[in-house]
């Protein structure tokens, strides 16, 4: 069990059996009456967010969630696959629950993908990925780093602002909380 004292963004707890992650909280403490927390919360397996605010000291539920690594296949319609490497299991998993986390999944590559009570719910991407920007408008001399930004399109079709400077066909870092560029990648 986790105490209000626990709470922190990031965080997975259970509310009647549903997993649940807290996206935002705040711990009130007014001159008048009890200390409560604000947080606002994630449904796991269906997307929707919730507000409620718990009293200080509170006690909530550890979720029953198992992390597993597996490799992401390809996607057919609303349905993202994904097998597990070491003993060939397949997962389906829809679009709508997995959060903005397809638009930087290349196929083959390898994701934690969370399971609740035995059903995948959700993926957590990496913090950062690579990948090689497909589509932009070509870098002119004298764009700088810090001249602005323009869209870019990446091999998993994802759009993200990234430099002038930047030309089509480049790897870059992206940072997946935010999705925004961070650097050149490294070759």
């Amino acid at each position: 069990m986790y105490s209000t004292t626990d709470f922190r963004n990031g965080l997975k707890i259970e509310i009647d059996g549903i997993p649940y992650i807290i996206v935002e909280f705040q711990h009130v403490n007014p001159g008048k009456g009890s200390a409560f927390c604000r947080t606002r919360l994630k449904n796991l397996k269906t997307g929707q967010v919730l507000d409620k605010t718990y009293k200080s000291g509170e006690k909530v539920d550890k979720p029953d969630i198992d992390p597993r690594t597996l490799q992401f296949l390809y996607s057919t319609g609303d349905d993202y696959n994904f097998m597990d490497t070491s003993t060939y299991d397949q997962f389906a998993i829809q679009k709508k629950n997995l959060g903005g986390a397809e638009l930087f999944m290349k196929e083959n590559a390898e994701v934690e993908v969370l399971f609740h009570n035995g059903e995948a719910i959700t993926v957590e991407l990496p913090m950062f990925v690579n990948l090689q920007v497909t589509e932009t408008d070509p870098g002119v001399r004298g764009d700088t780093a810090s001249g602005g930004t323009k869209p870019a399109t990446v091999e998993t079709g994802a759009v993200v602002k990234v430099p002038l400077y930047l030309e089509q066909g480049e790897i870059i870092k992206i940072d997946t909380r935010t999705k925004e560029f961070v650097e050149r990648a490294k070759s």
